[in-house]
């Protein structure tokens, strides 16, 4: 395998998933109990081997810092790296404008490396992906520039950038977040879509962001002006996410946008089903994170006497639940759950505490909630709005970090 980079785009402010937002960058959103999201992305790079990684942040990345450091560190003397890079106005007194301009601001740190290719992924997909295999047919192609696409419901494609090819796999059209999707040939009822994971030949990459940084009325960004740019002139190759193979896993197509609380809510419930899309527990594809200090958890009757009841759940360390129903929920690290208060399809991503006959339904509750006894959210929508929670269009209620309800 020849020289290969990754540059991983991560200074998303996921104003969609507000307020999961509200102190935190998107990919520092913790999910699945005991991960973030950005995990998924530096697992893939990890267990593919590709270990020289740089991770692009902006907006509010203490969290993220601190989770890259507790987490991922690499140390230096091996020559492998996992490094955090902010937004430094390398180039003028400006933020990143865009995923382009993200990576053109790092140019100088990209060259330093020499590599052959550079990889530049997304932080905020549920996946899993050998980046090998997309590199190797990027090679095999000779391509300037190879995209990752998966399949999508059309009705769902309008919120990507949606790709035609030929037989060959060569991009032959791409429009970015249409409003009226091309359909397969052989499926009308699907797109094909970009995933935001590119693989570009490292010269071409310099070539084109500097030529894109003199176009006064571009966004800077990959999808928006990049891709529908260079795909007419250049040899563009379109990778099937279908193609990728996971070690002991026949077929593993799971990919989520979790940019909405609706689908991140929804993620999760996928994770409870009995055969799930996507497999948390393949040991041949360990998904590392930040592990805290905290004993296991547990599960135990109330002073009555009174077992608790745990259907089609994801329980982290340092949970106590004492003789409450817990049904198709995830609990992060450190939550408590009263006696006789029944949770169903509900999301706790951590260090929250819910008092004694409380009842909760399709409620996501931040860091550091805390319910008072008795209390009912999910049930009466507009008592939740009135408490200053936020509601989704299908009923979903999120809490906010640290906030207290019912007291």
């Amino acid at each position: 395998m020849s020289r290969t980079l990754a540059m991983i785009l991560a200074g998303g402010a996921g104003t969609r998933l507000y307020p999961l937002t509200q102190s935190r960058s998107k990919p520092a959103v913790p999910f699945a109990g005991s991960l973030r999201l950005i995990d998924f992305v530096l697992n893939n790079f990890v267990n593919s081997d590709f270990l020289k990684i740089y991770v692009l942040t902006q907006f509010k990345s203490q969290s993220l810092n601190i989770h890259l450091r507790q987490a991922w560190y690499l140390s230096g003397l091996t020559g492998n790296f996992i490094d955090a890079i902010p937004a430094q106005m390398r180039m003028g007194k400006r933020w990143y404008e865009g995923t382009a301009d993200a990576i053109y601001q790092n140019i100088r740190l990209i060259s330093m490396h020499e590599p052959d290719n550079v990889c530049v992924f997304g932080s905020d997909h549920i996946y899993k992906m050998d980046v090998r295999q997309m590199v190797r047919y990027h090679e095999k192609s000779n391509a300037d520039l190879t995209v990752c696409a998966t399949r999508v419901p059309l009705e769902d494609a309008r919120r990507f950038g949606v790709i035609a090819v030929d037989e060959n796999y060569q991009m032959i059209g791409f429009e970015e977040k249409p409003e009226n999707p091309t359909p397969l040939p052989d499926h009308p009822d699907m797109a094909l879509v970009s995933m935001g994971n590119y693989v570009f030949n490292a010269e071409f990459l310099y070539q084109t962001l500097d030529n894109d940084s003199h176009q006064l009325e571009s966004k800077h960004d990959f999808g928006a002006d990049i891709i529908p740019t260079v795909f007419k002139t250049h040899n563009v190759r379109v990778y099937d996410f279908h193609r990728n193979q996971i070690p002991d896993e026949n077929e593993c197509f799971y990919w989520r946008d979790v940019g909405t609380l609706s689908a991140f809510w929804q993620a999760h419930m996928d994770l409870l089903a009995h055969d799930p899309q996507f497999n948390l527990y393949n040991r041949k594809w360990p998904l590392r994170s930040y592990h805290p200090p905290v004993p296991s958890a547990k599960i135990m009757a109330d002073k009555a006497g009174v077992d608790s009841s745990v259907h089609n759940a994801i329980i982290s360390s340092g949970c106590e639940v004492e003789g409450a129903k817990v049904e198709n929920c995830v609990l992060g690290y450190n939550v408590f759950v009263g006696a006789g208060s029944s949770l169903k399809q509900t999301i706790f991503l951590g260090k929250a505490t819910v008092g004694e006959g409380c009842q909760l339904y399709k409620v996501i509750a931040d860091k550091g909630v805390s319910i008072a006894p008795c209390t009912q959210i999910g049930l009466d929508l507009e008592l939740d709005k009135s408490r200053g929670l936020t509601v989704t269009d299908d009923g979903i209620v999120v809490i906010s970090k640290g906030m207290k309800v019912g007291y």
